[in-house]
């Protein structure tokens, strides 16, 4: 799909319109009475929209299963729902510009934003504790410190990585101390129940089902090596596509206050969608995946990502060493569309 071909052929979305009047959301910064955008007479500024929906983003599972932004659309705008299975997933998507939209852990996005990657947050989907330190069920591994000279499988580029490093440092090792295993995160899980790996630093939902069904233990949680969840748009679809871009948060925003009030419902959904057990995603949602949180991206992220940046430059993730990092934090954060959805 060429970015050219999101550049053209509007239409009057009339079901956007029933939408956006029955919700009293905009659809875009530009937005008119009749749900399109001024710029274009009324209609959308483009005729398809490339998002994420992954696993690891419960509300992105009930914006696709209730069709939130097709609706809010219409006929004349395609969504292509692509999906994710990781934070370095997503961010290679927005890379390469297959998605406009893609879900990542924060650390992730800031990770991909130092690196030159053009994407900004423009919403929040979750504070979660979806990472922790994982072994098998007869490992003799009981503490971080027992990591030393032992291979661990983690995703690089990933929060659960990035939790890695920083559970590390408790111990007073680094990463040089233990033999990473890059794997993707349900190649992790795998690779733990072999015993191809000691250890495995876990993603949610997969590491959840990994303690119901493979009787795997968590030997190291601490909630504030967790990034929160981000909505991440490339810059160019922010500037060329405000219009659609409203209309996806409106979206989050509603799937929100849905899964909110409807969280067995909500379990149901990620059990189906990642073939786990529903007392296993029941947990995550009501224990690892705090959905209460304010989208609208600002302080508390940040004051998030300044702790895990001088993780990022020490393990000389970022090739622009601290500079970059620095530049990242200072224009990762997008919340024009969140606040409005907000207001």
């Amino acid at each position: 799909m060429s970015t050219a071909s999101r550049r053209t052929v509007p239409a009057i979305a009339v079901a956007g319109v029933i939408m956006l009047m029955a919700t009293g959301c905009i659809a875009g910064e530009n937005a008119t009475a009749d749900g399109g955008d001024a710029t274009t007479g009324g209609e959308w500024s483009t005729d398809t929209l490339s998002i994420d929906f992954a696993t690891y983003n419960p509300l992105s599972l009930v914006v696709k299963d209730q069709g939130l932004i097709e609706e809010a659309l219409g006929e004349d705008v395609s969504v292509e729902w692509v999906q994710s299975a990781g934070s370095n997933k997503a961010n290679e998507l927005l890379r390469a510009g297959s998605i406009d939209v893609g879900s990542t852990a924060g650390s992730a996005a800031l990770l991909a934003r130092a690196n030159g990657s053009p994407i900004q947050v423009i919403d929040v989907y979750s504070q979660p504790e979806w990472s922790a330190l994982v072994v098998g069920k007869d490992s003799d591994i009981t503490s971080v410190a027992d990591l030393e000279g032992r291979s661990v499988a983690s995703t690089t580029g990933t929060d659960p990585y990035f939790f890695l490093l920083q559970a590390l440092e408790t111990a007073g090792l680094s990463v040089s101390d233990i033999d990473v295993q890059n794997l993707q995160h349900a190649d992790g899980r795998s690779a733990l129940d072999g015993g191809s790996v000691d250890a495995w630093s876990g993603l949610d939902p997969i590491m959840g089902a990994a303690e119901v069904e493979s009787g795997a233990k968590l030997i190291y949680r601490n909630v504030d090596f967790n990034s929160y969840g981000f909505l991440n748009a490339t810059e160019e679809f922010i500037t060329d596509h405000a219009d659609l871009a409203q209309v996806v948060v409106d979206a989050y925003e509603q799937a929100r206050a849905w899964a909110l009030e409807n969280p067995e419902e909500t379990a149901a959904l990620l059990a189906e969608v990642a073939g786990i057990d529903t007392a296993v995603a029941t947990t995550v949602i009501s224990e690892r995946s705090n959905l209460d949180v304010s989208g609208i991206p600002g302080d508390d992220q940040l004051a998030v990502l300044e702790k895990i940046a001088p993780v990022l430059v020490d393990s000389d993730a970022v090739t622009g060493g601290q500079a970059a990092v620095d530049e990242a934090l200072a224009t990762i954060i997008n919340p024009t569309f969140a606040e409005k959805a907000a207001g």
